[in-house]
């Protein structure tokens, strides 16, 4: 099988739809509306999908892991943007060090967890 994967993009629910909207435009990401229950949320070459969906047990369980090139810098970028306290439910946790390297969480206000974080 050839190799010519260009991207991948996951597809993520939301609880409300147009607080997670605005959530992830505050994060940085660029909207394209797609249709009215569904934009695509881009930064340089990461996408993903926000779809107006809301199943408890699949959102509790998303996580998407964001390789960053400085995670002190990157979670005192996230820091500035007091996203807890501008929208309910998201929570910023601290830069963990591991073996492996460091991450820093951030969860949106349905509840997905992203890490943004650094392999050694």
């Amino acid at each position: 099988m050839e190799k010519n994967i260009k991207s991948i993009r996951p597809f993520i629910g939301s609880k409300n739809f147009e607080i997670s909207r605005s959530f992830y435009s505050h994060l940085g990401f660029e909207e394209t509306v797609l249709d009215a229950k569904m934009s695509v949320f881009k930064a340089n070459e990461i996408a993903f999908y926000l779809q107006d969906a809301y199943v408890k047990d699949w959102i509790d369980n998303t996580m998407i892991f964001v390789e960053v090139e400085d995670v002190e810098s990157y979670y005192s970028k996230l820091l500035a943007l007091n996203l807890p306290e501008k929208f309910e439910g998201a929570k910023l946790t601290p830069i963990r060090y591991l073996d492996w390297g460091s991450e820093c969480f951030l969860h949106d206000p349905s509840g997905v967890l992203w890490h943004f974080g650094k392999f050694k």
